[in-house]
């Protein structure tokens, strides 16, 4: 009997939802039908209404015998290509194609397409049969004109059950070769595209069932959606179930529909396998349905409803942690986009760009469309040139990916000087891009979006337009009035919208993409948190397993002097003369590769990697060498290292020039591994360890990756960044593990806590600061005013000549004179520290000013250039040591280990861009042995026998 408490009243109240307000109807069970998992009566329902003209031309062919005739049809490309393709694009019967769904249009110009919508038929099957000649039920089956695309095992909690037990369920009892569950034989969605498993509080979702191997996936909203302490689940709903935003919006009428329509897609990812017992290494395609997250169609959802009503000209940032599926999250947003239309069924943009550096982006971008529009040239990757970009941005493309650094070449050929036919089309040519709408979509925004390239961008898409104004009015444009140009191109220009994605929002980011709160914070207009990241198993907490060790050593003077030394260079040089010491980098290294071997090369059925983060490109070398050393000396065969740096590294001690490819041989063929290469052959079972330097510490996504070792300074955004490459989830991968030899856990900590829930920025930069650095600089009088604005002139000139270049220089040269003359160096570092603070800061501010300044503008032209001729301050460094200092004592020593507890921290926030670094104190000196004794205080410690080094110790170690 039913009761209140029962699984049947959950599953009652869920389908009253459904059929009374979320546009289904319920169907008895009976009708379906488990062999051909098709519910006949309503295919042949849809086909008749929805295709009449068709279904008559069909019906004089083949008579009573249609029906049949249609359903045989129908099970045949089901089995070939899958209900994904078949509801989006039809069925082919004699030559006739006849859609098995239609879906709402993006506009409301063709009213017939609307009345056809209404035709489908959305049915809700309680207790269906789903094992042909077995007696197995679906709580509920989900029929869309006839065909099955979701089901639901539910769970009461009341009866001692929860989701746990209906994944059980789907795992366990429900075979995947039935006709309802399985994949066809090209390995696509045979019938139902998505199963859930839920209870009151969770939805959990899987999109093909694989026996006890199925993979399921939260659905949630998020324990706090949006705010502080979002962590995974659901917050309290009004219906009295948590979970209820199922029902009530993911499966209301409308809503499932454009799912199925426009964001269900089947994704191919080549994959490798090794053969355990021969080590054979086979690669095979491995194809998976993706279903959105919550938090995905939350966001694209409210950034279409604000893209609409907002129309174009503003800016969105979106928080979104690494595993929140961002790439899937962009490849939706801007198929949306480029399809929006406003109320008044006009579309709100021409074009859609996505600035991003990932070229997986390109394919799956491509391909997920291709399949929800089945048609190709929607998406244009820019692979080549400029040209490229620029012809894409005239001809129609409605969704264009590229690189932000492609931009500002198609700014030089809109401006460069042309003869007059030429002039003529790049009039039209500039002017098609001007005059169109763009959404420009940025894949990890940071502060390269804030600077010249970004303004320069700005420039292509919005002020081409003035290519249009008057037969002359591009090439005869004043010098001020390409002041005003460039001023307007930083700022918001009313047909370009950006949206910006980052899981690591710098404060300049937030001021630039962000809105204000109540309070006046800048913050994300949406937000998927690291916490809920975590929390619900897509990312791993890389600060569960954090241990820390610290150097503590002892210098000696070597030689008789005791010379005078600049304090902060002495102390600089000594401290990189102790971190290169081959002792020093010895006892590291046999740290790393024992550690490595003994805890973590077994995890991952022995393709576990490592990173080891080193503090320079030499760091990156000697440690290198030290490893092959340390591997060969121990006769070690199972572990090996790649090595990873930029250009030619001369190691000062040997005299020998280094390369990345240089040192990385692939083991296989004695061939030098390209640095294009590298990637591929870290992920193979040749290497183990991978030595950084620069490289490698963001972007890089390699889920092997199981342990770090830093030896090397890390805070704020670049800690994050650098210790996330170990967060990547992978089959059998727990709690990472980082060994840090430099870091302070706290310091670590207050990096990390700005990051874990949602960003603000509570302090934005004030255009005060600049006005307050111009004051300053004017006061200083090294500039002045007439040359500024006589260099502005000429510099913001339409159409510039070879003899503008002298002078350009000529404007410039009275200023370098007058700094030459500043009778101290500190006033010459005051002032280059000022205008470089000011080009900086305007850089930046000039795209958020709500209002022109021109002043600005020229001074921070005349700035950046004058800045590049200023002569160069004597900052040369103490470049070693080493003849004049020993090591006596080192000792390499555990300090702490455990877990860093980000949900005990205070929430964090980021700072706004601030004019700093406009003065700098003037250098002390001291004699180096009261140096050296200020180190050893601070680095030594009670030193024993053992810790002392002899010189004869020092060299049997290095031989």
């Amino acid at each position: 009997m039913t009761t209140a408490t029962g699984e049947s009243a959950f599953e009652a109240t869920i389908v009253a939802h459904l059929t009374t307000q979320g546009g289904w109807e319920e169907a008895p069970a009976a009708v379906f039908d488990p062999t051909t998992a098709l519910v006949s009566e309503s295919v042949l329902g849809f086909l008749r209404q929805a295709h009449p003209k068709t279904w008559g031309l069909l019906e004089r062919q083949h008579g009573a015998n249609l029906p049949q005739v249609l359903l045989d049809a129908l099970g045949k490309e089901l089995a070939l290509k899958g209900s994904l393709h078949v509801l989006r694009h039809g069925f082919v019967v004699y030559g006739q194609t006849l859609p098995m769904a239609i879906f709402r249009p993006a506009h409301g110009l063709n009213p017939e397409i609307l009345v056809r919508y209404g035709f489908n038929r959305l049915q809700v099957i309680r207790q269906a049969h789903c094992h042909p000649g077995k007696g197995d039920e679906l709580d509920l089956l989900f029929i869309l004109n006839g065909i099955p695309v979701a089901s639901a095992e539910l769970k009461n909690e009341m009866t001692g059950q929860a989701v746990a037990k209906a994944i059980h369920q789907y795992r366990q009892d429900r075979n995947p070769k039935a006709p309802v569950f399985a994949f066809t034989a090209n390995d696509a969605p045979g019938r139902t595209v998505v199963h859930f498993a839920v209870d009151t509080t969770q939805v959990q979702m899987a999109t093909r069932l694989s026996g006890s191997s199925t993979v399921f996936l939260p659905l949630n909203r998020g324990s706090n959606p949006g705010q502080v302490g979002c962590g995974a689940g659901n917050p309290p709903h009004p219906s009295g179930y948590a979970s209820a935003y199922l029902w009530q919006e993911l499966l209301q009428r409308d809503q499932f529909l454009e799912i199925l329509g426009s964001y269900v897609f089947v994704e191919t990812k080549e994959s490798r396998r090794i053969d355990p017992a021969t080590q054979a290494i086979s690669r095979q395609l491995d194809r998976r349905v993706i279903f959105p997250r919550y938090h995905q169609l939350d966001a694209v959802r409210s950034l279409l409803r604000l893209a609409k009503d907002e129309g174009p000209g503003n800016s969105y940032l979106i928080q979104h942690s690494a595993g929140s599926g961002k790439t899937n999250s962009i490849a939706w947003l801007s198929h949306r986009l480029a399809c929006l239309h406003n109320t008044e069924d006009q579309k709100v943009f021409d074009c859609v760009i996505v600035i991003t550096d990932r070229r997986i982006l390109d394919k799956q971008l491509q391909d997920a469309i291709y399949q929800i529009e089945h048609k190709q040239g929607v998406v244009q990757p820019i692979d080549q040139d400029s040209g490229q970009l620029a012809s894409a941005l005239v001809d129609g493309t409605q969704i264009i990916i590229t690189t932000l650094q492609k931009f500002p070449f198609v700014m030089e050929r809109l401006g460069k000087e042309a003869d007059a036919a030429e002039s003529g089309m790049l009039k039209e040519w500039a002017a098609k891009i001007g005059n169109r709408r763009y959404a420009l979509i940025v894949d990890e925004a940071h502060s390269s979006q804030t600077g010249d390239g970004a303004a320069q961008m700005k420039q292509v898409l919005s002020q081409a337009r003035r290519a249009a104004e008057g037969d002359d009015g591009y090439e005869a444009e004043s010098g001020e009035d390409a002041i005003n140009s460039l001023i307007e191109g930083r700022g918001r220009r009313e047909n370009l919208s950006f949206f910006a994605f980052t899981a690591t929002p710098k404060g300049k980011t937030l001021q630039l993409f962000g809105r204000p709160d109540a309070e006046g914070h800048y913050r994300p207009v949406h937000l998927y948190s690291m916490r809920q990241a975590i929390e619900e198993g897509f990312i791993l907490d890389v600060l569960q397993n954090y241990t820390t060790y610290q150097s503590f050593w002892k210098l000696a003077k070597s030689i008789a002097d005791d010379p005078e030394v600049p304090k902060k260079k002495a102390v600089t040089a000594l401290a990189r003369y102790m971190s290169l010491h081959p002792h020093n980098i010895e006892q590291k290294t046999t740290i790393i590769i024992e550690h490595f071997r003994s805890s973590v090369a077994h995890k991952l059925d022995g393709r576990a990697k490592a990173m080891v983060v080193t503090a320079s490109r030499l760091h990156a070398v000697r440690y290198m060498l030290a490893f092959n050393a340390y591997i060969a000396k121990q006769g070690y065969t199972d572990i090996r290292p790649l090595v990873a740096f930029s250009g030619t590294v001369s190691d000062p001690e040997t005299g020998l020039d280094y390369t990345e490819p240089g040192m990385n041989t692939d083991p296989n063929t004695g061939r030098s591994i390209g640095e294009k290469e590298l990637p591929e052959k870290f992920e193979s079972d040749d290497f183990q360890v991978l030595l950084v330097a620069n490289k490698y510490q963001t972007g890089f996504d390699q889920p092997l990756l199981y342990a770090m070792y830093v030896d090397r300074r890390l805070s704020g955004v670049q800690a994050v960044q650098t210790l996330s490459r170990l967060n990547r989830s992978y089959r059998g991968k727990t709690a990472p593990f980082i060994l840090d030899f430099v870091n302070d856990t706290e310091e670590i900590l207050s990096s990390f806590q700005p990051f874990y829930e949602v960003t603000t920025l509570t302090d934005p930069a004030s255009p005060d600061q600049l006005e307050a650095l111009k004051y300053e600089l004017d006061q200083m009088q090294v500039y002045h005013g007439t040359e500024v604005e006589a260099f502005a002139t000429i510099f913001f000139k339409a159409r510039p000549q070879a003899s503008d270049h002298a002078h350009l220089n000529k404007h410039l040269a009275p200023a370098i004179d007058r700094f030459v003359a500043l009778p101290h160096d500190d006033d010459r570092s005051a002032f280059r520290d000022k205008l470089q603070a000011f080009v900086h800061l305007y850089a930046f501010l000039g795209q958020i000013l709500p209002w022109s300044a021109p002043d600005y503008e020229k001074l921070a032209a005349f700035g950046k250039y004058l800045l590049k001729k200023l002569p160069k301050p004597d900052r040369t460094p103490i470049m070693s040591l080493d003849d004049d200092v020993d090591l006596h004592y080192y000792r390499l020593e555990k300090i702490s280990s455990g877990a860093l507890n980000l949900a005990t921290g205070e929430v964090g926030t980021v700072s706004a861009p601030v004019a700093v670094g406009t003065g700098r104190s003037k250098e002390d000196i001291a004699p180096l042995s009261t140096i050296i004794d200020v180190l050893n205080d601070r680095f030594g410690t009670e030193f024993t026998e053992a810790d002392k080094l002899f010189f004869d110790q020092i060299e049997a170690e290095a031989e």
